[in-house]
């Protein structure tokens, strides 16, 4: 059965609309979505008809892709998914995508000969080792730093064409410290990620200075049709975070001097993996090494500081060094029974 570009990219849209459960969708919902964002994605100005999706989602609840996919009727008008957990991106692959993702990956290993490409290489070695591990062909041979119970990373596409759009997003979030989600409306500037866990940088529209908003803590997301996209003056995305550990940043801070010392078992370590890209060696001797990083004092550097223990002791600044040693006591108490 012959899938064309566009079939796939409707199927999708179909499967995000289903599996956000904030809102109810009737079948002229999904035919102005997917209209809309086949508008905004690959410049598809007709539109889609009722019967092309009337029948995309017949495909979709069939087996003829694999996706069975659990889609009923509440009340005679708004189409859901029974099972809250579903996607289609979950389906196992059929034959043909894996025949087609063989080529793809042939197609980059030969770019990834290219000295301006060769940060393929790991975007590679995983589509090679997934496409033989789902085909049952092999076991695993290489493994990636990931976290299965990471929620949110649906949202990325979502995500990635509204800042490419400069759409306005509705989105319900809730913070580790909110004990109620809040719904608010947010201009998209960036996605970041660290350690494996994804950030939207944002502004609300209620306020002037930029947010982060982890991808897991969002729990709903939509387009906010004619609010005017606001952007975000004065910021160089591609050296804002330049001077940063993590994501924790405002406006107005500015780059420290941090003066390290390293001890002698763990100086090879520091040395290969560098804490930050502006890492320094000032002085090597027989306790170890003493090196310098320019970076902003935030959470996430104390965090990356302290996960050293008792190897490394902050020299400098004199405030980092407080912050750094009243935790290391506040652990420390913990353990006083010991």
């Amino acid at each position: 059965m012959a899938i064309n570009k566009l079939a796939l990219i409707r199927y999708k849209i179909i499967d995000d609309c289903l599996r956000n459960r904030m809102r109810k969708w009737t079948l002229e919902e999904l035919i102005h979505t997917v209209s809309e964002k086949l508008y905004e994605q690959e410049g598809v100005e007709n539109g889609v008809s009722k019967r092309t999706i009337q029948g995309d989602i017949q495909i979709m609840r069939s087996d003829k892709l694999g996706y069975n996919a659990p889609i009923e009727i509440a009340e005679r008008k708004y189409y859901y998914y029974t099972d809250e957990g579903y996607s289609i991106t979950k389906a196992p692959m059929n034959e043909v995508d894996m025949n087609r993702l063989k080529e793809v990956i042939e197609l980059l290993k030969q770019f990834n000969a290219f000295q301006y490409l060769e940060d393929m290489g790991e975007l590679v070695a995983r589509l090679e080792d997934r496409l033989y591990s789902s085909a049952g062909q092999t076991v695993s041979y290489i493994q990636f730093e990931a976290n299965a119970l990471l929620k949110g990373l649906h949202f990325i596409t979502p995500l990635y064409q509204s800042i490419r759009n400069k759409k306005a997003l509705v989105i319900t979030y809730q913070s580790f410290k909110a004990l109620q989600p809040a719904t608010a409306v947010y201009y998209p500037y960036l996605l970041k990620e660290y350690r494996n866990r994804w950030f939207l940088i944002c502004r609300s529209k209620k306020a002037s200075h930029l947010l982060n908003l982890a991808l897991d803590r969002i729990i709903a997301l939509s387009d906010v049709p004619g609010e005017p996209f606001v952007e975000h003056t004065g910021v160089d995305w591609d050296r804002y975070y330049n001077d940063l550990v993590g994501v924790t940043k405002n406006q107005n801070d500015r780059a420290h001097k941090v003066i390290i010392q390293v001890n002698k078992a763990n100086a090879p370590y520091v040395l290969t993996k560098p804490l930050h890209h502006s890492q320094q060696l000032l002085e090597e001797n027989d306790e170890g090494i003493i090196i310098r990083i320019d970076v902003i004092l935030n959470f996430e550097l104390e965090r990356e500081l302290l996960s050293f223990g008792e190897t490394i002791k902050v020299l400098a600044p004199r405030l980092l060094a407080g912050r750094v040693a009243r935790r290391l006591l506040q652990a420390a108490r913990l353990y006083g029974g010991i």
